[in-house]
C-alpha cells in the first residue's frame, strides 16, 4: 500500500485536468459511508502522506474501517496544510523560530534550515486597546497608541517577514484573524502546483489561537494548537493525534423570530459541555442547516473551545458556496471545490446521513431562545427571561451575608431561595461626563461589541445597528457610566454598516469605532475612566460587563469587573441602555422617551424581516474584494519601521522581544529522562483553573514581579503596556505566571492572585519569588489542581511560564487537550489521578514533598512517592502522554528541542 499513486485520479473541471487522493479508490475494500466530514479529510491526509514514515499501513486501514462501538488507540499522523497566527502567540513562536536559527548553527548546522515549510499567515490583531472610546477619533486615537506601544514588537514581525519563507504579515488595523481567515486566507480546497501536476486536497490548519475552529464553518478542518506545537508543524512535523472520536450533532428547525445565532451558540455550548466533548471533534449535520447562513455557522464553530470539543466542523455545501461568492472568490476557485466535494463524497449533508458517530444528540432550532451566558462561564447559559433574578442570586452569593430578624429591621431582605442580601450597594455620588450619580452594585460599566464570534455576523450586526436607531428616535440615551466599544472583526463591517446608514445610529449610542481587533474579549478593555473605578474599588461594588465575545472568565475583561457576561450585539446595546444588570429587561423598561413614556426592550427590537432586508440590500462581494486587495500592505507607520536585514535577528536591546533561554547548553544529543526527587508543590488549585488563570493576560499590575523587573530596567509604570504584548519576553512572562488576580492558591489560603507560601517554613510570598527560593536550593517544583486543567484559549505561557519557574510536573484530575498537548512540548510531565482519586481523597494539602521515578515509553501509569512529616507513602498516577510521538517530545526536553535536533 505504500504506493501512493494506486490512490490518485484524476478530476477535469473547465477541460482542466487536477490529480486528487481518491477517497474511492477504498471503496471496494472499506464501507466510506460510514465515515463522518472529519473522517474522510483524516483519510485522505494519511492517503496523501502514505509513502512518509510517520504513516503506516494499518493507520489507513483503521481509520477507513471506522469502527465506533471499539474505540481505537491507534495514533494518526495529520499533516496541516497552512498554520495561521494571531499576534500575542505569534510573536513568542517566532522568537522561538529565531532563536532556533542562533542555536542551529551553535550546534554546527546551517540557519535557512530553520524556514516554515507549509504558508505560515499571521495577523496582529491581540494589541489594541481601548484606550479611546465614545468619539468620533477613537479608532485613529487607538491605532496611533497600539503602533507607538508595540514599535519594537512589529520591528520584529517586519524583520520575520523578510528572514523567513512562507511567511507573510497582515499588519495592525485589518481585522481579527479568524475572521480574517474566514473572509479571505481559507482556500477550502489547495491548488498545488508540482511537476506539470495540479494536486488539489483539502485545506486544513492548525492556529495558536482556541478560535481557529471558526474556519469549520466554511467546511475547513481546523483547530487550536499552542505555540509550540504549531511551530513544529511550520517546520514540517505532523500533528500527531488519536483517531478521534465524532460527535454528530444533528440540527433541525428553524430560529424563532427575536432570536439570533449568539443565542443558538451558547444553547450548544451549554449542551454539549453537559454532554462531555473534550478531546472530541462535534460534526453538524440534519435539515436545520439550510436554515443557517454561513456567517451562523462560523459563530457555532467559534466557539469549539467553550464547549471543549477540539473542533465543531459544518459540511462543505451550496451555503459555501454562496460564502465564497460573497467573499469575492475566484469563480474558477469555486467550481474546483464544489466539483473536488462531490467526488470526494464530501458534499453537502446527504453525504452525512449514512455515518456513523460515537455519540449523537440534536436541537430543534424552534426551541432556541434569548439568552446570555455568565457570570465568568461561557457554557452558563442563562434564559433572558431569568438573567435579572439569577444575577441578584449571584450578588446574594458575593455578600455571604447571614441575616437575622434585627437585620430585616434595618432595611435587609430576604430572597426567594432563601438566600439572604440586603438592598445593592451604592457609591457616593460621583461625576462624570458632567453628569452626577450613584454607581450601584450589578452597575453594567463595560458594553462591548467585539469579538470574531459575533463580528463575522451581518445578521446580528445590522440587528444591533437597527435597535440603536430605534433608541435613539425615541431619545434613549446609554447610561453615562458605561464604557461602550465597537470594534469588528472586519474592515467589511463598516463598510456596509456605512452604506446601511447605521454608523451614526451606533455612534449616538456611543458605539464608535475603537479598532478592527478583539479588544474586550481578550482582556484588552483598557482603563475604566478614573471616577467610574474609584467608585466600584471605594464601595467594593460588584459590577458587570455585557460583550458579544466567547469568553468572560474571571479576571480577563477588567480586574475591576467580577460579572461577565456574553450576548448578542443587541442585547450589548440593550444592556447599554438599561446601565444594570438588576434590570429586567424584559418587563422592565430601559429608559424613558422623549415623550416621557416608558420604553421596553420589544419596542425597539428589529424584526427579522427589517434585518434580512438590510443584509441583502448593504451586504455585497465588491465591498469584501475591495477591503482585502491590500491585506498585507500596512499603512505609513508600519512600511517606516526599521528592521535588520539578516538570516539571524540581531536582539537589540528591548523589552518586549528578547532571546529565550529555551536553548541554552543544549546538546546534540539528548540525556536520560530522570526521575524527579523530593518536588515541592508551588501552588495547589481546584476546579476549572483557566490558561488566563495561569499565563498573563491583561495590564500588568503595578505592585507585581514583573512591573518591578521593568521599572528596575528604566521602564515606566505608563509604558507598561500589556502581557500579551511583551509575550516575546520571558523574563516578563515568568514573573506573570500564576499572577491572575482572581486565581486562588489552597497554599495561601484568604489570598487572590499570585501567591503561596515557601516550604517547609510557610513564609507567604509571590509565586515568582518562591519558586526562585526553590531554583537557588535546586528543589523541583509541582503544581496540583483538579478537573479541567487548563481549559480556555491555547496560551503557549502557561506551559513556558510555568517552565521557568522551575516546575517539573503537572498532577490534576483531567485536563483540557491543548494545555495537557503545550505541558508535554515544554518537557514538564502531566500526572493524573486515577478516577475517584484526587488531593482531596488522598489527604494532599500541598505541604509535602514528591518524588516521582524516572518514566519509559509505553509506560501508563507511575508511583508517586509522598514524605509527609514522618509519614511515607505512595499512590498510583496516570501518566498523560498519550502518543509514542508525544513520549519522544517529553524525552528531548520538549517538542521545539526534538525538531532542532532532527534538523540538524
Amino acid at each position: 500500500m505504500k504506493n501512493k499513486t494506486n490512490y490518485q485520479q484524476t478530476l477535469t473541471v473547465d477541460g482542466q485536468d487536477y490529480s486528487y487522493y481518491s477517497l474511492a479508490s477504498l471503496a471496494d475494500e472499506y464501507q466510506l459511508s460510514r465515515l463522518p466530514f472529519a473522517a474522510k479529510i483524516l483519510l485522505e491526509n494519511l492517503l496523501r502522506h502514505s509513502e512518509q514514515n510517520f504513516v503506516q499501513d494499518d493507520d489507513i486501514s483503521v481509520l477507513a474501517q471506522w469502527d465506533v462501538e471499539n474505540k481505537t488507540s491507534q495514533e494518526i499522523a495529520f499533516v496541516p496544510a497552512r498554520v495561521v497566527l494571531q499576534d500575542f502567540t505569534g510573536v513568542p513562536a517566532v522568537v522561538d523560530l529565531a532563536a532556533m536559527r542562533d542555536a542551529i548553527v551553535d550546534l554546527g548546522g546551517k540557519s535557512e534550515k530553520i524556514n516554515p515549510l507549509k504558508p505560515v499567515e499571521l495577523v496582529i490583531d491581540h494589541s489594541v486597546m481601548v484606550d479611546f472610546f465614545a468619539q468620533k477619533d477613537a479608532f485613529s486615537k487607538n491605532t496611533a497608541k497600539e503602533v507607538e506601544r508595540n514599535k519594537e514588537r512589529y520591528q520584529f514581525l517586519r524583520w520575520g517577514q523578510k528572514a523567513f519563507d512562507n511567511f507573510k504579515v497582515v499588519p495592525p488595523g485589518k481585522g481579527i484573524v479568524h475572521q480574517v481567515n474566514l473572509e479571505y486566507l481559507a482556500r477550502v480546497v489547495f491548488e498545488e502546483n508540482n511537476s506539470n501536476e495540479s494536486l488539489l486536497y483539502p485545506d486544513t490548519l492548525v492556529g495558536t489561537d482556541s478560535h481557529t475552529t471558526m474556519i469549520n464553518g466554511l467546511g475547513v478542518l481546523g483547530w487550536g494548537v499552542g505555540g509550540i506545537e504549531a511551530e513544529a508543524a511550520m517546520l514540517g512535523q505532523p500533528v500527531t493525534m488519536l483517531i478521534p472520536e465524532v460527535v454528530g450533532m444533528e440540527l433541525t428547525g428553524e430560529l424563532p423570530a427575536g432570536t439570533t445565532a449568539t443565542d443558538l451558540v451558547l444553547t450548544i455550548t451549554e449542551t454539549l459541555r453537559k454532554l462531555g466533548v473534550v478531546g472530541k471533534f462535534v460534526e453538524f449535520f440534519g435539515d436545520g442547516l439550510k436554515h443557517l447562513s454561513l456567517a451562523d455557522r462560523a459563530t457555532i464553530a467559534n466557539m469549539a473551545p467553550e464547549y471543549g470539543a477540539t473542533c465543531g466542523l459544518f459540511p462543505v455545501d451550496e451555503q459555501t458556496i454562496r460564502y465564497l461568492e460573497l467573499t469575492g472568490r475566484d469563480p474558477k476557485s469555486i467550481r474546483v471545490i464544489k466539483a473536488y466535494a462531490q467526488a470526494q463524497g464530501m458534499w453537502g449533508t446527504d453525504t452525512q446521513k449514512a455515518a456513523q458517530y460515537h455519540d449523537t444528540l440534536k436541537i430543534n432550532l424552534n426551541d432556541v431562545v434569548s439568552s446570555i451566558a455568565g457570570p465568568k462561564r461561557p457554557q452558563d447559559r442563562i434564559p433572558l427571561t431569568d438573567a435579572s433574578k439569577q444575577f441578584k442570586q449571584w450578588l446574594s452569593e458575593q455578600e455571604k451575608l447571614i441575616i437575622s430578624t434585627d437585620d430585616k429591621a434595618k432595611g435587609r431582605f430576604e430572597s426567594e431561595g432563601g438566600q439572604t442580601t440586603e438592598p445593592p450597594k451604592k457609591s457616593p455620588l460621583c461625576e462624570y461626563k458632567d453628569t452626577k450619580f450613584n454607581l450601584e452594585d450589578g452597575a453594567v460599566v463595560i458594553a462591548a461589541i467585539t469579538s470574531c464570534t459575533n463580528t463575522s455576523n451581518p445578521s446580528v450586526l445590522i440587528a444591533a445597528g437597527l435597535l440603536a436607531r430605534k433608541a435613539k428616535a425615541l431619545g434613549l440615551k446609554v447610561k453615562p457610566w458605561v464604557k461602550t466599544s465597537f470594534a469588528p472583526g472586519s474592515q467589511v463591517v463598516t463598510e456596509y454598516m456605512d452604506e446601511a446608514k447605521l454608523t451614526p445610529d451606533l455612534e449616538a449610542m456611543g458605539f464608535n469605532l475603537v479598532g478592527y481587533g478583539c479588544t474586550t474579549c481578550i482582556g484588552n478593555s483598557g482603563p475604566l475612566p478614573e471616577p467610574i473605578s474609584e467608585a466600584i474599588r471605594n464601595a467594593k461594588l460588584n459590577v458587570s460587563a455585557v460583550l458579544s465575545g466567547n469568553r468572560n472568565f474571571e479576571g480577563r475583561i477588567h480586574s475591576d469587573v467580577k460579572a461577565n457576561y456574553l450576548a448578542s450585539p443587541p442585547l450589548v446595546v440593550a444592556y447599554a441602555l438599561a446601565g444594570n444588570m438588576n434590570i429586567d429587561l424584559l418587563q422592565e423598561p430601559l429608559g424613558t422617551s422623549d415623550a416621557g413614556k416608558p420604553v421596553y426592550l420589544k419596542d425597539i427590537w428589529p424584526t427579522n424581516d427589517e434585518i434580512q432586508t438590510l443584509v441583502t440590500a448593504t451586504v455585497n462581494s465588491d465591498m469584501f474584494s475591495k477591503r482585502y486587495q491590500h491585506i498585507f500592505e500596512g499603512d505609513q507607520s508600519w512600511n517606516a519601521l526599521e528592521v535588520v536585514d539578516s538570516a539571524q535577528y540581531n536582539w537589540p536591546e528591548s523589552y518586549y522581544v528578547k532571546k529565550p533561554t529555551f536553548f541554552d547548553d543544549m546538546q546534540a544529543e539528548p540525556e536520560p529522562v530522570k526521575a524527579i526527587t523530593a518536588a515541592r508543590c508551588l501552588l495547589k488549585l481546584g476546579d476549572s483553573v483557566t490558561t488566563d488563570h495561569i499565563s498573563p493576560a491583561g495590564s500588568i499590575a503595578p505592585d507585581g514581579p514583573a512591573a518591578a523587573y521593568l521599572r528596575k530596567n528604566g521602564v515606566e509604570d505608563k509604558d507598561f503596556n500589556s502581557f500579551g504584548s511583551r509575550r516575546g519576553n520571558h523574563e516578563v512572562m515568568m514573573r506573570g505566571t500564576f499572577a491572575n488576580v482572581r486565581l486562588k492558591n489552597h497554599l495561601a489560603p484568604g489570598t487572590e492572585g499570585g501567591w503561596t507560601r515557601f516550604q517547609p517554613t510557610g513564609e507567604q510570598m509571590t509565586v515568582f519569588d518562591a519558586a526562585m527560593k526553590y531554583q537557588e536550593n535546586n528543589t523541583p517544583c509541582m503544581v496540583i489542581a483538579g478537573k479541567e486543567y487548563g481549559t480556555g484559549s491555547s496560551r503557549d505561557w502557561a506551559a513556558k511560564g510555568p517552565l521557568l519557574l522551575g516546575v517539573k510536573v503537572v498532577l490534576a484530575e483531567s485536563y483540557e487537550r491543548i494545555h495537557r498537548s503545550n505541558l508535554i512540548g515544554m518537557g514538564i510531565l502531566p500526572l493524573q489521578f486515577k478516577d475517584g482519586e484526587s488531593a482531596m481523597s488522598l489527604n494532599l494539602d500541598g505541604t509535602e514533598e514528591y518524588s516521582v521515578e524516572a518514566i519509559h515509553q509505553e509506560q501508563q501509569d507511575v508511583q508517586v512517592k509522598v514524605v509527609k512529616g514522618e509519614e511515607t507513602f505512595s499512590f498510583t498516577a496516570k501518566i498523560r502522554i498519550d502518543t509514542p510521538n508525544e513520549y519522544n517530545y517529553f524525552s528531548h526536553g520538549g517538542i521545539l528541542q526534538y525538531v532542532l535536533r532532527s534538523l540538524n
